[in-house]
């Protein structure tokens, strides 16, 4: 159960808790490009491939850039407040690790094919969690694709062969993607953003990545990136398996995405107000502005969103209150 809406200003050391806004870890990449700042104002010069909206990974952990709580880490802020903040069910399996990462990606030039490991893969050579994740369209050039897995019934056998011949990309699947798709992306999925695509990510709390074909590409320094093919193949899900949600557009309510027991994702497209009740989510939920801004309310507090800015609403809030003309956000939380 949630605690009272009273319990905002009266928990810890008497700071209150409030929606909170975080300043975006922006990461340069070989393939990324500028759309990051001519999009979302994302601030920074060079190829910004990434901007870590919400992140608890070590080394790129966020920090808070608004209210009473600003210049503290999330980190510093689940110890201080722990299930008031996450979720009684989230701290009690999580403790004060943060267990979702959220990215806004702009892939300028095409990404390496790529997978990650599951949570007991992860674990037994990473102590890491898995990779779960998955994307949002919010924006693709003509003929922008993604790769998605393979173009025909694939094994070990035949996919080593490929690599041994460096024809892997003979043998990947490509699909053309538009504003709006959603895709879901399972540990174990070979993948790769293509050039012209920028969107938004979704995904379990871990920077394990299995490199298996970097273009012949040099990156930023010069050097080439390790590829890890030999790691790869026993965490390849060889089996086919669709990857793209398929949902309705629905004006003013939650629509669902795709819920996992990792995250659950709706589409909120909204104008006017919605009075969004929170009550039943024993978690933390986030708002990633995809188009538009809204002012939300949350007790006495009030924020502005706009659009490449993302929000997080503490689990001690059972309702929230969002205002705007026209706004197209992703609601995440974990069920």
């Amino acid at each position: 159960m949630k605690h009272q809406e009273t319990s905002l200003f009266t928990m810890g050391s008497g700071a209150a808790l409030y929606p909170l806004k975080f300043t975006p870890i922006l990461k340069e990449k070989v393939w990324g490009g500028g759309k990051l700042k001519t999009l979302f104002r994302k601030e920074k010069d060079g190829n910004i491939g990434e901007s870590w909206e919400l992140s608890g990974v070590k080394d790129s952990v966020s920090h808070i850039r608004n209210g009473s709580q600003k210049g503290n880490s999330l980190l510093d802020l689940i110890k201080e407040h722990k299930s008031n903040l996450v979720g009684e069910k989230v701290y009690d399996h999580f403790g004060d690790q943060f267990p979702l990462l959220f990215k806004f990606i702009d892939a300028k030039q095409d990404l390496s094919v790529q997978l990650h490991p599951d949570d007991d893969l992860a674990k037994s050579r990473h102590n890491s969690f898995g990779k779960t994740e998955m994307w949002y369209i919010l924006h693709s050039e003509p003929d922008a694709r993604l790769i998605l897995g393979f173009n025909e019934a694939m094994d070990v056998e035949k996919y080593q062969k490929a690599l041994s011949e460096n024809t892997i990309t003979s043998i990947l699947h490509s699909e053309k993607v538009h504003e709006g798709d959603a895709f879901f992306i399972p540990p174990g999925t070979v993948h790769a953003i293509g050039a012209g695509v920028v969107l938004a990510e979704i995904q379990q709390t871990s920077d394990v990545t299995y490199r298996i074909y970097d273009w012949d590409r040099p990156d930023t320094d010069g050097t080439y990136r390790e590829l890890h093919t030999d790691l790869a193949v026993d965490a390849i899900n060889f089996e086919p398996h669709t990857t793209k949600i398929s949902y309705s557009e629905e004006k003013n309510t939650p629509v669902l995405l795709k819920r996992v027991p990792y995250f659950e994702t709706n589409k909120l497209d909204l104008s006017g107000t919605m009075e969004r009740d929170l009550s039943g989510i024993d978690s933390f939920t986030v708002y990633m502005c995809v188009k538009g801004s809204a002012i939300f309310k949350m007790g006495a507090h009030t924020e502005t969103v706009e659009t490449g800015e993302t929000i997080l609403i503490p689990a001690v809030a059972t309702n929230l209150t969002i205002v705007t003309d026209k706004a197209i956000f992703l609601e995440v939380y974990i069920p």
